[in-house]
């Protein structure tokens, strides 16, 4: 299994990023998937995830009406449409398989993640 992040980088308050998650050696239509983050100095933080065929999403509540989450199962990615960027949306953001087909909030349900990718949020 393997769950590769990209598109983070620096943005200025206000503005938006769309991270992406490409995962392969799995079969990605059976299973939920979700974004978590993890801020300099504070725990991980689930932020938000989607069942397998994309009937369900669930946000933590700083994030909703901001953040959208998608997935393309013919291209085997999930994405984070992140608006209205703000300074504490700062972290480094995973990508994380679940190992069931119905999103939950649950880390433990979550058995591959990805290394990462870095979202800065600056004037």
């Amino acid at each position: 299994v393997q769950l590769v992040e990209s598109g983070g980088g620096l943005a200025q308050p206000g503005g938006s990023l769309r991270l992406s998650c490409a995962a392969s050696g799995f079969t990605f239509s059976n299973y939920a998937m979700s974004w978590a983050r993890q801020a300099p100095g504070k725990g991980l933080e689930w932020v938000s995830g989607i069942n397998a065929d994309g009937s369900g999403t669930v946000y933590t509540n700083s994030v909703k009406g901001r953040f959208t989450i998608s997935r393309d199962n013919a291209k085997n990615t999930v994405y984070l449409q992140m608006n209205s960027l703000k300074p504490e949306d700062t972290a480094l953001y995973y990508c994380a398989k679940s190992g069931i087909r119905i999103v939950t909030m649950r880390f433990n349900d979550y058995d591959y993640w990805g290394q990462g990718t870095q979202v800065t949020i600056s004037s």
